[in-house]
């Protein structure tokens, strides 16, 4: 395999562990720092800012990229990441702390680079495989982070942080010293408002308005899909009293169930009951798995039921499936900004909407949140429904 290749995928390994690795303990932490027990709403704001973050300068530091090419961009996010998860270790304030996130959301950008510098190094016959590999190696690091961070978080709360800062110096390490440029800087490349605004493919969306309806479902199973982030370890923390390892654990067998689910079910599924009902089968097994956290108090159950939160993986690719079907070669590109931007803004009004419900919530029945985060989800059952003459539609332009 490409030596380059492979530092860059190492590269993608290390910096997922590091951003899973604080999820199990920022509750904990933030209980810690800001000297309070109820930090639902904090936990939210903190999330959405990371995401926020990551979503304003993922096009800035791709065009940065392209001026001063991909390897100074990458080493100065990594320096700045190492250096910003130190910081956060010691911290004495929230204040600190929220700086830090928004700066980690900034230097988490750089996976726009990482992708850029697949493309530079890669044909057009070998990038889907690449990207398969990208994708593969920063999901391994998000199933290896949470069980990490979860350990370390109950010998020491700020350790995840540390070592979150020493594997990105591993990262810059990497980089400095083992990987070579891909593509020198144009000095040609300007900074417009138009390449660095990061809304600009969320117009399309108006355009191809025969897949306006998968979107609006894509939009909705990726708002639902971020109340697991959102409120999966102050959920366990008030309702099965687990500890730092105990949430670490349970997302590192919820991400790796899931993920074998998506790498080997959801190819049979579709071959048997094609992409919609296999769509509407992840759905409703994900609905189950959901309805059974909110009406559990029993922490063993939530490991029984991950085999039907695993098979609620298999929607997410059909989904993503029909949408392209729909749409002709020349467009697949443009089609896929428009869901990235999705996914993003998701990512940061998921965390805030899901915190402030869970915030009203607790002190009545916290459960509630599994049966809000399933209202949202049966919106899309009569989208899904609604849909069969686009389903039909084999080539869509914009218009």
């Amino acid at each position: 395999m490409n030596k380059a290749l492979v530092v860059i995928l190492a590269a993608v390994m290390l910096d997922a562990v590091g951003i899973g690795l604080i999820f199990p303990i920022l509750p904990a932490l933030l209980r810690d720092v800001g000297h309070t027990t109820d930090i639902a709403m904090l936990l939210g704001v903190m999330l959405a800012l990371y995401s926020a973050c990551q979503f304003l300068f993922s096009p800035i530091l791709g065009v940065l990229s392209d001026r001063f090419g991909r390897r100074p961009v990458l080493l100065v996010s990594l320096a700045g990441a190492a250096i910003d998860y130190l910081v956060m270790a010691f911290a004495p304030e929230l204040w600190l702390l929220v700086i830090g996130r928004a700066i980690a959301g900034i230097t988490s950008a750089n996976m726009a680079v990482a992708t850029a510098y697949i493309t530079d190094i890669s044909t057009e016959e070998q990038r889907a495989r690449r990207f398969g590999l990208f994708h593969a190696m920063f999901g391994i690091g998000f199933i290896v982070g949470p069980v990490l961070g979860g350990i370390l978080g109950d010998i020491w709360l700020r350790s995840p942080f540390l070592i979150a800062a020493i594997l990105n110096a591993a990262n810059f390490a990497l980089a400095l010293f083992l990987l070579p440029e891909s593509r020198p800087g144009q000095k040609g490349t300007r900074f417009t408002w138009s390449t660095l605004n990061p809304f600009k493919p969320l117009a399309w969306a108006l355009t191809f308005k025969a897949l306006i309806p998968l979107m609006a479902i894509y939009l909705i199973m990726n708002l639902v899909g971020t109340v697991y982030g959102s409120i999966w370890a102050i959920f366990s923390e008030d309702v099965f009293a687990w500890n730092g390892m105990m949430i670490g654990l349970s997302l590192g067998a919820y991400g790796l169930l899931h993920a074998i689910a998506q790498a080997f079910l959801t190819g049979p599924a579709v071959a048997r009951l094609g992409e919609r009902w296999a769509l509407l089968l992840g759905m409703a097994c994900e609905i189950t798995a959901m309805l059974v956290m909110a009406l559990s108090g029993q922490g063993w159950l939530v490991f029984v039921i991950m085999p039907i939160f695993a098979l609620g993986g298999i929607g997410m690719p059909a989904l993503q499936s029909l949408l392209t079907r729909q749409v002709d070669s020349e467009r697949q590109g443009q089609l896929q900004g428009v869901l990235a931007s999705l996914v993003s803004l998701a990512s940061v009004f998921g965390p805030l909407f899901f915190s402030m419900t869970y915030h009203g919530l607790r002190p009545s029945w916290p459960g509630a949140i599994w049966l809000v985060a399933i209202c949202i989800y049966l919106l899309a059952v009569p989208l899904m429904m609604g849909i069969r003459r686009t389903l039909t539609v084999q080539t869509v332009h914009p218009g």
